[in-house]
């Protein structure tokens, strides 16, 4: 199975406190059956499996859209195949 990478953040950013679509973003991130989950306050990364990165990747996109952001940045990388 292909194991993917996925970086990510959402804008706009407010350094007092974390908006709501930072928030929902994590939260799914958090949720998926992802492994290496790592969020911060400016940059978040996950990796899985091919379908359960992409199934997060759309329900990220998805949720802090309608959360309020207006940018949503993401690279995802192919960093090799594994066994799950």
């Amino acid at each position: 199975m292909v194991r993917l990478r996925v970086e990510f953040t959402t804008e706009p950013f407010d350094l007092d406190e974390a908006p709501a679509h930072a928030v929902v973003a994590r939260e799914v991130i958090q949720s998926a059956e992802l492994d290496a989950v790592d969020v911060g306050p400016f940059g978040n990364t996950a990796e899985g499996g091919t379908d359960e990165v992409l199934t997060a990747v759309d329900a990220l996109l998805r949720r802090s859209l309608a959360a309020g952001a207006t940018r949503v940045s993401l690279q995802v990388n192919v960093i090799g195949e594994g066994e799950k």
